[in-house]
């Protein structure tokens, strides 16, 4: 294999009629190369020239681990696709999907044209917000059993000290189940709340405190696609319910607005280089 071979390096999928004049702003994977436009009909996919060995060749699989190497470009096809995404709505494919030439490009276009306007229309002026509980699970125990403490004070202070060791173990060790039970109503009520400002929701797969950096355990992940009309009341639905649950250990992360990735339809878009 020519270890030059160029290929098609694919960002996103787009509105034609909805981009700036070529060429597009900023430049392509390896900070270089310009970004390119292929057309069918009111569709644009962006693209932008990459070496095919860089992601396929005898190296590739150590490359792609090697985060110095990967994390640079992984940033820069998100800075891509949210460049994009300030112009026209986008149907963002993963990092890595590369074809072997424009015309196979277009051959994805042409096949799966009513699937991809379809998604464009529904995503416009629609946003990708990401909420993540995250719960001090030993904190949480805490604040419910002092509350529990707090409650049954007055049956305590009447019993004798061995006795009362005795309940006040009994109450902590309800803390587990009743933990599990708050949890579920607050989730019950906020999944509510929330999907009355969304157009569509996705519950998405935890992830662990070394995926996420924080000494909290995420207990939810939710996507929602959401109005930019709707968007202050989404935000300050958020920032009420942390005022609410955050002395319990509970509070709620909220990111975005994201291009749609948790929405878009699963289409062959099966690399050809």
């Amino acid at each position: 294999m020519d270890p030059l071979k160029q290929g098609i390096y694919l960002f996103c999928l787009a509105r034609l009629s909805r981009l700036p004049p070529l060429p597009l702003e900023g430049t392509g994977l390896d900070g270089r190369s310009l970004l390119q436009v292929a057309g069918f009909q009111d569709l644009a996919a962006v693209w932008s020239p990459v070496v095919v060995e860089d992601f396929s060749g005898p190296d590739a699989e150590e490359r792609l681990q090697d985060l110095t190497w990967i994390g640079p470009r992984v940033i820069r096809h998100q800075e891509v696709v949210a460049g994009v995404m300030r112009h026209s709505p986008v149907l963002p494919v993963g990092f890595g999907t590369i074809f072997s030439s424009a015309a196979n490009l277009i051959k994805v276009l042409q096949r799966h044209h009513d699937a991809i306007a379809g998604f464009l229309e529904r995503v416009t002026d629609r946003e990708e917000w990401a909420v993540k509980g995250l719960l001090d699970r030993p904190g949480a125990k805490e604040k419910l059993f002092s509350l529990k403490l707090a409650r049954e004070a007055e049956r305590l202070g009447a019993l004798s000290p061995g006795k009362r060791y005795f309940q006040e173990q009994r109450l902590r060790a309800s803390c587990d189940q009743e933990l599990k039970q708050w949890l579920q109503e607050v989730c019950r009520k906020l999944w509510a709340s929330l999907r009355d400002y969304a157009a569509q929701v996705r519950e998405r797969r935890l992830l662990s405190r070394e995926a996420t950096g924080s000494d909290k355990e995420m207990v939810w992940n939710w996507a929602f696609l959401v109005p930019q009309r709707a968007t202050p009341g989404f935000q300050a639905r958020i920032l009420d319910v942390n005022a609410r649950y955050a002395h319990r250990g509970l509070v709620f992360e909220c990111t975005g607005p994201w291009p749609p990735y948790s929405f878009c339809p699963a289409l062959d878009l099966e690399p050809e280089a």
